[in-house]
């Protein structure tokens, strides 16, 4: 919570400004009962006409400064806590954008998305509510028990019992809601997860005619979800009734009291009116501060769990290593493990020269993206090193690391915008740029026959084409920032042979000098690569060209056999 806190302390002046203003509200409303008292007590009685009209404007005006001055500070207490908001989701946001893989991991994507969203709108509705009953139900309770206390002591102990009481039973039931709260947050993190899980794969839900059972999971977590933010008001919502019975019963025990000391002779009729009135004060400014108490409750369930993402330490830090090595890309002794169980990777080594092409081959889960990950450094390597350009990963701006590559993975996205938005990026890439990686890419095949070229709209995550084509768009965007090393990691899966083939040719031709490293479970692309590396199980079981391979990995032998009906040479 100090965390969240800290970012009022930027618009510290305006908020201490309006709760101010606040205040002299708060004075306003509370001079206004003491003047009603003297009207009652002595204008009347003495049949003061002119002094009943100066103190009624003068209650007139107090009226209407009471509420300019509450307008003025609402208006304020919006802005400062918008801005705050504002702030805090960039913040949190930019620091998303720099978690390590591993804690990206452990977390998913819907909770940050939640967090994003929900957990900040509720810490606004915290700032926003502290503003403007923080100061103003506060003051009224106090000013009303002070001045009640000058007025008539033994009927302002009765009020002072039934605030204490009040206050007292505000703080218990905010101290349960909180956990709560919590639960209830996490709980809309899973339908999140389900929301995006059914959008993203919308295609599959329907071919597969699992409607109906998503259907009856979202629902599952839709109700579990409701009762958990149930079980969190129906804490809460016993705060506004219990404080507004321990309100009425004081009211009643004062006018019972007040009519008896006005009987007896104890005090005068227009004194009981102005504790009337102070006690219709205090009532309404304590049920205000039950509501600021709910909003604070879920506003400080939000603020730990934003505070979670703000306070992650780096796990990726910029270390000296001045060694050097003779090639461009390479591993040496590197082993990895996701969740420090069982390695992903064992004991990998290789190297790789400027310009080379580097295959990985392997079955599902058997490293393979993983060992690209551990080149681009998204993950920590638990042992061993890494270097590309010859430096350790380690020691390089991770800025720098990754723009010297250039990267297709299984399901890149697509941005809604045109083909060539999408081929640039948000970079600053030229239009002759964009249309020459499209060409290498081979797009153009696809491209010149839109009627808008390269300005044709592409739908959110590539909807309106083709697998092929979303591909050859998603190559081009690598290859038009001209890395140092293009990765390709089943980037022609929706390909057929030929166009492959012309895809590996053209990148060869027209850009000589980049390193490639492709994976891909077709052996055809990888005749011609200067190092393909076979993965069994996280380890390098054989490496070497395709004719070394051929001759020393029954392995690899026998896929070539599967793959090309027998041809082996």
């Amino acid at each position: 919570m100090k965390t969240v806190l800290k970012y009022l302390q930027t618009y510290s002046f305006r908020a201490v400004v309006g709760m101010l203003i606040k205040f002299t509200a708060a004075i306003c409303e509370l001079l206004i009962p003491l003047l009603l008292e003297r009207i009652i007590d002595v204008s009347v009685p003495e049949g003061d006409l002119a002094a009943i009209w100066r103190q009624s404007g003068l209650m007139m005006a107090l009226a209407f400064g009471a509420v300019l001055c509450n307008i003025t500070a609402n208006r304020m207490a919006a802005w400062v806590s918008l801005e705050i908001t504002r702030t805090l989701r960039g913040d949190v946001y930019r620091r998303i954008e720099t978690l390590s893989c591993a804690q990206m991991d452990r977390f998913s994507q819907a909770t940050l998305v939640s967090r994003l969203t929900n957990d900040t709108y509720n810490v606004h509705q915290m700032f926003d509510k502290i503003q403007r009953g923080g100061v103003r139900a506060p003051m009224l309770v106090l000013g009303g028990l002070t001045l009640s206390f000058l007025m008539e002591p033994i009927l302002a102990l009765i009020m002072l019992l039934i605030c204490i009481l009040t206050c007292l039973t505000i703080w218990f039931m905010t101290r349960r809601g909180i956990p709560y709260y919590t639960r209830a947050q996490e709980s809309v993190d899973t339908v999140v997860r389900i929301l995006r899980e059914n959008a993203s794969g919308v295609r599959v839900i329907r071919a597969l005619g699992q409607q109906i059972h998503e259907c009856d999971r979202f629902e599952l977590s839709n109700v579990e979800a409701c009762h958990q933010e149930q079980r969190a008001a129906t804490t809460m919502a016993a705060t506004n009734p219990l404080t507004e019975f321990l309100l009425s019963a004081g009211l009643t025990l004062v006018i019972i009291m007040g009519a008896y000391r006005v009987n007896a002779g104890l005090m005068p009729a227009g004194r009981v009116v102005a504790f009337l009135s102070y006690f219709s004060l205090i009532q309404t400014a304590t049920i205000g501060i039950a509501k600021v108490f709910v909003k604070i409750s879920k506003g400080v369930a939000s603020a730990q769990r934003l505070e979670e993402i703000l306070l992650l330490p780096s796990e990726q830090s910029t270390e000296q290593d001045t060694s050097t090595y003779t090639s461009e890309v390479g591993m040496q002794d590197v082993s990895f493990s996701y969740l420090g169980i069982e390695p992903n990777i064992e004991n990998a080594s290789f190297t790789l020269q400027k310009g080379e092409m580097l295959g990985i081959m392997g079955a599902i889960g058997s490293g393979k993206t993983t060992l690209v990950s551990l080149l681009l450094r998204l993950y920590e390597v638990n042992s061993g090193v890494v270097w590309i350009g010859g430096e350790n990963v380690n020691s390089q701006d991770r800025r720098a690391l990754n723009g010297r590559f250039g990267v297709v993975f299984q399901n890149s996205a697509l941005l809604s915008g045109s083909i060539y938005e999408n081929i640039a990026f948000l970079r600053d890439i030229s239009r002759e740029d964009a249309l020459s990686a499209a060409k290498t890419a081979q797009a153009m095949e696809f491209i010149s026959t839109l009627p808008d070229g390269m300005d044709h709209h592409v739908d959110i995550r590539g909807g309106n084409l083709s697998g092929g084509q979303k591909q050859r768009l998603n190559i081009a965007r690598a290859l038009a920032a001209k890395p140092e090393i293009l990765v390709l990691d089943s980037a022609d899966s929706a390909l057929d042979y030929r166009t492959a083939a012309a895809l590996y040719a053209a990148i060869r031709r027209d850009y000589p000098e980049i390193t490639l490293i492709v994976i891909t479970e077709r052996v055809a692309p990888l005749r011609n690569a200067d190092r393909i590396l076979l993965l069994e199980d996280g380890r390098i079981a054989a490496q070497g060209s395709h004719k070394t391979l051929l001759q020393a990995s029954p392995r690899y032998r026998r896929i070539v056999e599967l793959q090309e009906g027998g041809a082996v040479l």
